[in-house]
């Protein structure tokens, strides 16, 4: 099963991170993506920049685009990883292990799977998401 971390900050550890030497910050997160690509459970992640980024809001009759990112600092979604496990326990278990301090969270989400769709299985677009997949390299 897939599951994505979300990596969250709230001011805290925006504020620790300012102060933390960068080629550390890397040389951790190296080292954490290598032990997940060499237990073979890493599909893919990345970080986000801050800007530029943009929101799309669909609350009136046309989407409305405005500078992002949105809301406050613990709403911003700083990146991601996903990542291939037997159970959710062991996502847990990987996401327990990120190289993070006080004031960063992840939020560990299952990826939704043939299975979620069983009820569909005969919907066009169920059908070609099988076709895209490959393609896609999500397969």
């Amino acid at each position: 099963m897939k599951h994505m971390l979300i990596m969250r900050a709230t001011q805290q550890g925006a504020d620790a991170y300012a102060e933390m030497d960068f080629e550390a910050v890397i040389n951790a997160m190296g080292a954490y993506n290598e032990a997940m690509i060499t237990a073979g459970v890493m599909v893919s992640g990345d970080g986000l920049a801050p800007e530029p980024g943009y929101v799309v809001d669909f609350a009136g009759e046309s989407p409305v685009v405005s500078d992002g990112p949105y809301g406050e600092i613990h709403e911003l979604f700083n990146g991601f990883w996903i990542i291939q496990t037997a159970t959710a326990e062991e996502a847990l278990e990987w996401a327990k292990r990120a190289p993070l301090t006080a004031g960063n969270k992840l939020e560990v989400r299952r990826v939704t799977d043939e299975s979620d769709f069983a009820d569909y299985a005969d919907n066009e677009y169920v059908q070609k998401e099988k076709e895209w997949r490959p393609d896609l390299g999500t397969a």
